[in-house]
């Protein structure tokens, strides 16, 4: 069996976009040449990669299997060209960075040093909530990424800390809750709660907390965007949770915020798959975060 890596790079983009025109438009390939490619690769394995309709393309059994492998061969294949291609140093390459929306604003300075250091390495950042960037690692899809902890697979992956920030109640103006100094869980029960996309983090982090302090959060509303989550609180559809510097960053709206007793944070960091060694661009950005959490 001889399967070209870029018929492997074509399947997998026709597994993400689920249609065969997007996916030809990605690759800049025709869709005629798409089709012959997956038909090729089908025939020569001997199995029904793909269940083909009008809406989406969806993955048989034998699909599934194949989509898993083709990830690690393909991540493995990225892994060798950037050893070879930084034997004398760290002068080119890519680096596939996985990033949750919320902390891009934050992770801005830290990406800039890096360019200014390395301006030879491709940055590739992907927007995932933290159970995306986790599995896109564990696929072999990303090199390293910023999350926020405590992660799903903690034996799975490693993290470096970068940095913590506390978490405060988000309330809008004349709210009952508005009178009170400090906010615990308790106090949310009687409200509406507006809550993260379910693969965030943060969303994670809240419901675990709630959940042990024996508090069920009456979630009104979710949303991926911390800028609609605010608008919706200050909307009085519901209360919320947001990190200090999201917070600082509406200091001009409507809301006001709370501290949280007992106190909570929100903790950053990067992660990386454990069973695989960092590329030398993802070893790069680890160690040039580990110099600036030291300072």
């Amino acid at each position: 069996m001889n399967i070209p890596i870029k018929t492997l790079q074509c399947f997998l983009t026709l597994v993400e976009t689920e249609n065969f025109t997007r996916a030809a438009q990605k690759c800049f390939i025709t869709q005629p040449t798409l089709s012959k490619i997956i038909q090729r690769l089908e025939e020569s394995l001997g199995e029904t990669l793909l269940i083909r309709n009008n809406q989406k393309v969806e993955l048989t059994q034998a699909g599934q299997l194949f989509e898993h492998s083709a990830r690690e061969i393909l991540g493995q294949w990225h892994r060798l060209q950037e050893d070879m291609s930084n034997l004398s140093g760290l002068k080119s390459g890519r680096l596939r960075l996985g990033v949750c929306p919320m902390m891009s604003s934050l992770i801005i300075g830290l990406l800039t040093s890096y360019r200014k250091r390395y301006p030879g390495v491709e940055l590739h950042m992907h927007e995932y909530g933290g159970f995306g960037c986790e599995q896109a690692l564990l696929n072999n899809s990303l090199d390293i990424a910023f999350t926020a902890l405590p992660t799903t697979h903690e034996t799975e992956l490693v993290n470096q800390p970068l940095t913590k920030y506390p978490l405060l109640a988000c309330l809008p103006e004349g709210h009952p809750l508005a009178e009170k100094d400090h906010l615990n869980w308790q106090d949310f029960q009687p409200y509406p709660f507006i809550l993260y996309n379910e693969d965030f983090s943060l969303a994670k982090l809240i419901n675990r907390l709630s959940r042990k302090a024996g508090v069920q959060l009456n979630i009104a509303f979710r949303s991926g965007q911390w800028d609609f989550l605010a608008a919706m609180v200050e909307a009085d559809m519901g209360v919320a949770i947001l990190p200090e510097p999201i917070c600082n960053r509406l200091s001009t709206s409507k809301l006001v915020f709370k501290p949280m007793q007992p106190a909570m944070t929100w903790d950053l960091a990067l992660i990386w798959r454990q069973s695989l060694p960092l590329t030398p661009a993802a070893k790069a950005l680890l160690e040039l975060s580990k110099q600036k959490t030291e300072r």
